[in-house]
């Protein structure tokens, strides 16, 4: 039996890519799940559309916005877990449009942190990302490497990080930071690149893409959830930061040949001057030390990257015409 049944937890950014597997797999677990997602005039989910009818109906869904601290408040008022992942997470959104990123992520953050505060939350878990560190001073990187933010985006998730230590040292906030590096599969939208190559190939034009030899360690979302689970399933970790990663990296140039034989056709690539960032802005390589996370939490990555890519490819093939890939993605 999970320990997480039968325990109220409330998802931020449920209706996001990560957000809404790891509100299907809290589901899966037993427990009682309440979503909180961006409002919108449409009543959409997001992604969490996707989901069953009869697991949808069993989410309690709030649409607020995580910059109002009394919608924030509600949402987690009588909660046991908190897992905080809504954000605005576009590297060149951030770039165009800066203070819309720090509100969000930064004045959002606080929010959830005194809200949990405030309402005795036995557990906080905050999600970071890799790109916290910057662009590798020494590999695989572990939670001790410097974080140097490149992006008002990775700054901006500096800034949350920060906050949630901060909630943890000066007011005992039980509250511990997932850092996960470069998640990807089936939800994903065109702003990540794995979706975007797949996308372009299957509608037989030329790949049009940035830098073609920054490296990443790219994990499996069905992995980057489990890391979830396991830590809201681990007492005693608070105050604690762990990487989420599968210790691999592969290049894009790499990524376009793996994905290119899945789909056993040919690319053609062509580097769109507009999705370069420059040298000052590019990430060059991100690989992560996940040994703490398999030493404490008993995490390690279960999908390799071609039984990824593969299931990732297939969703794509289902989602035609869905996408604008004659737009760059923000």
């Amino acid at each position: 039996m999970s320990e997480l049944k039968n325990k109220k937890v409330l998802v931020t950014g449920a209706g996001g890519f990560i957000g809404s597997h790891l509100t299907e797999a809290l589901l899966e677990r037993g427990a009682s799940v309440r979503a909180f997602i961006r409002y919108n005039s449409r009543n959409h989910w997001g992604y969490l559309e996707e989901l069953p009818s009869h697991k949808k109906s069993e989410i309690e869904v709030i649409a607020a916005d995580l910059r109002d601290f009394q919608a924030v408040s509600k949402s987690v008022k009588g909660m046991d877990i908190v897992f905080h992942l809504g954000a605005l997470i576009g590297i060149p959104y951030s770039l165009n449009y800066p203070f819309d990123v720090v509100a969000t992520n930064i004045n959002g953050t606080l929010n959830i942190l005194q809200a949990s505060l405030d309402q005795s939350v036995s557990y906080t878990i905050h999600t970071s990302t890799s790109e916290v560190y910057g662009t590798a001073q020494y590999i695989p990187i572990d939670e001790k490497h410097p974080l140097q933010p490149q992006s008002p985006y990775a700054a901006s998730k500096v800034a949350a990080d920060k906050l949630a230590e901060s909630f943890y040292r000066a007011y005992n906030l039980p509250v511990s930071i997932l850092r996960p590096f470069n998640t990807f599969g089936p939800r994903q939208s065109l702003r990540a690149v794995i979706p975007t190559i797949a996308t372009q190939l299957l509608e037989g034009e030329k790949l049009l893409l940035g830098n073609l030899e920054p490296r990443r360690d790219f994990t499996y979302v069905a992995d980057t959830v489990n890391g979830f689970i396991h830590l809201a399933e681990r007492p005693k970790v608070e105050g604690e930061v762990f990487n989420l990663g599968t210790g691999k990296d592969i290049s894009v140039r790499e990524m376009i040949e793996l994905i290119s034989r899945t789909l056993g056709v040919e690319a053609r690539v062509e580097v769109d001057a507009a999705r370069t960032r420059g040298n000052q802005l590019e990430v060059m390589q991100l690989l992560s030390d996940n040994s703490k996370a398999a030493n404490i939490l008993g995490w390690k990555p279960s999908f390799t990257l071609e039984e990824g890519i593969r299931r990732t490819v297939n969703w794509v093939k289902e989602q035609k015409g869905r996408f604008k890939t004659h737009l760059y993605n923000i």
